[in-house]
């Protein structure tokens, strides 16, 4: 019998998914079926893997699918450039016993391969100074309930998938923390964390790359810190837009008052010296100099382009309509 249904969305069958299936595959069980949605099928076959073609449609709306196609009553959702560590489904049998347990998220780590402008993406996350949550990106901490959790790594009850709609397709990125939030808020359930249950997770390679997703990122967030305050409307995510504040504030006040740029030379001393924190956190988990000093300019202009996103979400959207990239 099938327990378990890995649901892929993708827009074409591309390099990470010919990485990643074999990778779920070395799981050697018999209960997990593999669902990849791309827009249009190929020739390409795997064992117990399906290709079902969408059309053109959003990640939300091609993992919805799986409430028609899916024969597990556990689905597990992950992105096409990520896969799984081998003991995966293990952890999961251990956290699915508890009946109340309704969703299982953990980490998405930068696989090891990576090349190198991927793991500085990755590394700029490490720390809780840099990124915010590190345990979305490490294997750190113990297991805990959680009120968010992003869908690169997120396993849930097919059942109660069903009972709070699925995704909501007008949101992408954003669709996974619309679905914790109904979770929390339509079924009063929190998620499982569980640093154990590791997915390894390409980064986007390149700084501007990385800069357009957390932008999006911060978009969303602001928004949604507007609108469903319940899991959103956290002090973390407002950190990046106070630091640009204080940027350009800051810079006017000490050209009108001379006197106040000793108050913004201490605030910039103050960020440069989490930022040195920020570099041993990364170190200590890279173990790479080079990597981590590469951070550096990854992590300031993800403060910086996050926090004016996250403002113009918060104050100045209305109404948020995700566009496909």
């Amino acid at each position: 019998m099938i327990k378990y249904s890995f649901i892929i969305p993708v827009k074409e069958i591309n390099g990470y998914i010919r990485q990643g299936v074999p990778e779920i595959l070395k799981m050697e069980r018999d209960d997990f079926e593999i669902l990849i949605y791309p827009d249009e099928i190929t020739e390409e076959t795997w064992p117990k893997t399906r290709q079902i073609a969408t059309g053109r449609a959003g990640p939300a709306q091609k993992r919805n699918l799986a409430l028609r196609d899916a024969r597990g009553e556990i689905l597990i959702l992950i992105d096409d450039d990520a896969y799984p560590k081998k003991n995966f489904i293990d952890i999961l049998d251990a956290d699915f016993q508890d009946e109340s347990i309704v969703a299982v998220g953990g980490p998405a780590i930068t696989p090891k391969e990576s090349k190198f402008r991927e793991r500085v993406s990755g590394a700029s996350f490490l720390s809780s100074l840099s990124g915010g949550f590190p345990e979305r990106y490490r294997s750190v901490g113990k297991k805990k309930l959680v009120a968010d959790w992003p869908s690169v790594n997120l396993s849930i009850r097919k059942n109660i998938f069903a009972e709070i709609g699925g995704f909501a397709c007008e949101f992408w990125p954003g669709e996974d923390t619309k679905l914790c939030h109904d979770l929390l808020l339509r079924k009063n359930f929190r998620i499982l964390h569980d640093p154990g249950l590791v997915v390894y997770h390409h980064r986007r390679e390149g700084l501007w790359k990385h800069v357009r997703q957390v932008s999006a990122y911060g978009l969303h967030r602001g928004y949604f810190a507007k609108k469903y305050a319940a899991t959103s409307r956290r002090w973390k995510y407002f950190l990046p837009s106070a630091f640009v504040l204080f940027v350009v504030l800051g810079a006017i006040a000490s050209l009108l008052i001379p006197e106040f740029i000793y108050f913004y030379v201490f605030g910039w001393a103050v960020y440069l010296v989490a930022l040195v924190n920020a570099f041993i956190d990364i170190y200590s988990h890279e173990k790479d100099l080079l990597i981590t000093l590469a951070t550096s300019y990854y992590i300031f202009l993800t403060h910086i382009f996050y926090g004016i996103r996250f403002i113009q979400g918060f104050v100045f959207t209305r109404e948020l309509k995700s566009k496909l990239r």
